[in-house]
């Protein structure tokens, strides 16, 4: 499981670029991913549970995070395949381009990434990470927060 889950630190911002088929510890792979990226011929299927076992690799959270319980409830017990099209419309890929196009798409995506302050990128990753689990009082109080270290920060002023 810790392969699968340092991918998720709020230092870092990770891409996943999938092509052809991602079953089981694949899909789980892409779920640990921030964003993704995938090709049109993409086919992600949790088969875990079509041969008697769960899905272990946290690739659970993830999942009911970006399609609701009830789809990942479906997608996993059934081991069904989504294709690029049903994964971009329900929010488990970014994006869907032609497999000759992934490469291309993925180093457009990463250079935007880079482009931005790496501090204000961690900082709103955290903010949009822990937005569920906050109040929106508590997510109000959270970005004042973190408002407050990135202008102290870019004034050069410490804390």
């Amino acid at each position: 499981q810790e392969a699968f889950t340092w991918w998720r630190r709020s230092d870092i911002v990770s891409v996943a670029a999938v092509q052809g088929h991602a079953i089981g510890a694949g899909f789980q792979l892409a779920l640990a991913c921030d964003l993704r990226v995938v090709a049109d011929d993409v086919q992600f299927a949790m088969r875990e549970t079509s041969l008697g076992l769960v899905p272990d690799l946290t690739g659970t959270h993830p999942l009911v995070g970006l399609v609701g319980y009830a789809r990942a409830l479906e997608i996993c017990v059934t081991g069904r395949f989504v294709t690029a099209e049903e994964a971009v419309s329900t929010g488990l890929a970014n994006v869907a381009v032609p497999a000759d196009q992934l490469d291309a798409t993925v180093r457009d995506l990463t250079a935007a990434l880079l482009a931005a302050p790496r501090d204000a990128v961690i900082e709103t990753k955290a903010l949009l990470r822990g937005a569920q689990d906050r109040t929106y009082e508590e997510q109000r109080r959270a970005e004042r927060q973190s408002q407050a270290r990135r202008l102290r920060d870019l004034a050069g002023v410490g804390d």
